[in-house]
């Protein structure tokens, strides 16, 4: 299935607040119950569509027709209320045509994978899911939504192996994940696997992939900022541009126009 190619993911803080599309800490109010079924959390879902959140999409995803116009506030609230929903269940809402309803399912399965007692099991059945459909995580922000939350929360102390081969994979999302599930370790404290990840996907040609090595190394500087500069002068000279600009941006002003100037 080919993938649809939608707003880059880098320096979109703000028009996300416009649009209504994935932010941290976004809610909407709360379902009366939990939804019990994909036809449920489907129809509960839609019910809060309105034209005018349809037209933001619109103007913020040129071209892409799947959205109904669901606030991504009432899409995370809905999917924290559905966070006990079978695996089959989450699957049929990830084959949805519906934007926001895949985004529901994602949200889902990102919340289970990171609920406080979540069981080994279930967590892997939700990992085991992300791979076997990311066929239909195919936007940069489902990606967002899943890879560190589902993927890199089950690594942590794990084999990292399936990030290097989704590295190479020949799908943009698939490599975008790969950089982006780095995330939960960087919270660890953990860089090896990002900047290493970094190396591999330096000449990737996808902005996608690009603008996610951008994000990650510059979470790398919040971590470990001597790492970073270690990278940057061994690498910068052949990145792309906006993976450099990115890398840099929390770096004094002064440093910032040397990395991007030599």
């Amino acid at each position: 299935m080919p993938t649809r190619r939608t707003a880059p993911a880098s320096g979109v803080r703000g028009r996300r607040a416009r649009a209504g599309v994935p932010r941290p800490g976004a809610r909407g109010t709360p379902p009366a119950a939990p939804p019990q079924s994909a036809a449920v959390f489907r129809t509960e879902l839609l019910a809060l569509a309105s034209a005018e959140q349809r037209r933001k999409y619109a103007r913020f995803f040129p071209g892409d027709d799947s959205f109904a116009g669901v606030r991504m506030g009432d899409v995370f609230t809905l999917a924290k209320a559905a966070i006990e929903l079978p695996v089959a269940e989450i699957e049929t809402l990830l084959e949805d045509d519906v934007h926001e309803v895949r985004a529901g399912a994602c949200s889902i399965m990102g919340k289970a994978s990171t609920a406080r007692r979540v069981a080994p099991e279930r967590h892997a059945e939700l990992v085991a899911l992300f791979l076997r459909r990311h066929d239909r995580v195919d936007t940069w922000d489902l990606v967002d939504l899943t890879a560190h939350q589902v993927l890199g929360t089950w690594l942590l102390d794990r084999p990292r192996d399936p990030l290097y081969e989704l590295a190479e994979a020949r799908d943009w999302p698939r490599r975008r994940t790969a950089i982006v599930a780095t995330a939960a370790f960087l919270r660890q404290g953990q860089v090896d696997d990002t900047l290493a990840l970094a190396e591999r996907l330096r000449d990737d040609p996808e902005p996608y992939v690009q603008r996610g090595i951008g994000w990650m190394l510059r979470t790398v500087g919040d971590v470990e900022p001597d790492r970073l500069r270690g990278f940057l002068a061994q690498h910068a000279g052949a990145m792309e541009a906006a993976a450099l600009r990115a890398a840099v941006e929390k770096l004094p002003a002064a440093e910032r126009k040397e990395w991007t100037s030599s």
